[in-house]
């Protein structure tokens, strides 16, 4: 039975109705000796307080979209087969370009929402360079298959969930999909593929999108071999012009610093409430030793950059989560790099999906105006707020925010998406 399913859902519904009503039938007809009663009581707590924690886990994991499956809640899963030392640029020296193309098989995604706005498809993916074998999911725009376009390539955005997460929550939790549809079909919203891969490779940690020889090539699964054959399988357009990635929490740390380190393989990436440091999550991979944090901290990447990339950067995020490592980001931005800045008050949110959601319509809005766009400074302007210039540390986690964040008259949905001006966010006498 499968964790995220229906019929499991609804047995440990039925399961926590039962273990209400046991106790209220069954308590004064329990027969025989006083210990024996005694423990048939207890069994019965024990019984619906069990249910009844399940039930409500089971209704946060399908929110949320925490685990996947059930190798994934109790850390049985493996999907890395080797782990080779593949060098600086990831690739262990081979010609990935020369590698000849590989025809995947789609079928229909399932699971909540994945059937919603045309459908979601997923196939097994055998990672060639990466050594990393699990499940791409894959949205098509609505303009995919319109003869009209039969012959467009189209930009894609590349998807990471947190930690834990799975990589359906874009379209089950977050319902992207959904949302940027009708966008879509109106040319608010470029035509972006939607493309979601697994972050979670190894059992109970985070891989921090990291290249670690002997233990997984997160970085190459996901800036490489996720890429090729997104590009052999359907017409999307070549890196790094058409390609953004873009995530939340652990994603958003991993899409920043994917962005950083290879300008060549993406143009653009979003961060919701991320952070800078890979020790921002205690379970990361990369923040087992300082060189492996250092190697993946995208404020140092960035800072120690020879030539700045050619990358735009959008981060948004609550005082003390995400607001900090965006404001580093800013302050050492040199074009033509780009870096916008979206504070948000706790009023907007906390660490969870009803905080991303609503700012899915302007990543995407911001991410149709920035692919392929050059802006001359390191401040971007493209939105409807500004953004100032402050200063950060070195690895975005201290700097000058407000002390006593307010509103500025903006709504609850102007701060959540990031309309709101950075004046809203100024410091109060």
């Amino acid at each position: 039975m499968s964790l995220t399913g229906t019929p499991f859902l609804y047995t440990t519904i039925v399961l926590a109705v039962v273990a209400l009503i046991l106790p209220l039938v069954l308590w004064s007809r329990v027969r025989g000796p006083k210990p024996l009663r005694a423990a048939a009581r207890v069994l019965m707590l024990l019984f619906a307080q069990g249910t009844a924690v399940t039930l409500i886990f089971v209704l946060v994991n399908n929110q949320n979209n925490l685990y996947d499956n059930w190798a994934d809640l109790l850390g049985t899963g493996n999907h890395v087969q080797q782990a080779q030392d593949l060098g600086r640029d990831g690739t262990g020296g081979i010609a990935v370009k020369r590698l000849p193309k590989v025809k995947q098989t789609f079928t229909a995604a399932g699971g909540p929402g994945m059937q919603a706005a045309g459908g979601v498809r997923v196939t097994q993916l055998k990672g060639r360079v990466s050594g990393v074998n699990a499940e791409v999911y894959v949205w098509l725009p609505p303009q995919y298959n319109d003869p009209a376009y039969r012959n467009k390539k189209f930009p894609v955005v590349e998807l990471l969930p947190g930690y834990p997460g799975s990589a359906k929550a874009w379209f089950g939790s977050m319902k992207t999909h959904e949302q940027l549809l009708p966008l879509m079909r109106s040319g608010q919203v470029a035509p972006f593929i939607l493309v979601a891969p697994r972050t979670n490779l190894l059992a109970g940690v985070d891989t921090g999108c990291a290249n670690i020889p002997g233990q997984v090539n997160a970085d190459t699964w996901l800036s490489i071999d996720v890429p090729k054959m997104v590009t052999d399988n359907f017409r999307a357009q070549p890196a790094p012009q058409g390609w953004a990635v873009a995530g939340y929490s652990a994603g958003a740390h991993c899409a920043v610093k994917l962005a950083v380190a290879h300008p060549d393989r993406y143009r653009a990436a979003v961060s919701l409430s991320g952070y800078n440091d890979p020790i921002g999550e205690r379970n990361s991979l990369a923040a087992q030793s300082p060189a492996l944090r250092a190697e993946n901290n995208p404020y140092l990447l960035l800072k120690k950059s020879a030539v700045p990339p050619r990358i735009a950067l959008y981060v948004s995020g609550e005082s003390g989560d995400g607001y900090q490592a965006g404001v580093a980001l800013e302050s050492i931005a040199k074009a033509p790099t780009t870096v916008h800045v979206v504070f948000l008050p706790r009023s907007a949110g906390g660490h969870n999906m009803a905080l991303w959601r609503p700012q899915v319509d302007t990543v995407f809005r911001w991410l149709t105006l920035q692919m392929g766009q050059n802006h001359a400074k390191g401040q971007d302007r493209s939105l409807t707020g500004t953004t100032g210039s402050l200063t950060g540390s070195a690895a975005g986690t201290t700097g000058t925010t407000p002390r006593s964040p307010s509103t500025g008259g903006s709504t609850r949905a102007e701060l959540a998406s990031g309309t709101a001006s950075r004046a809203g966010a100024a410091q109060k006498p």
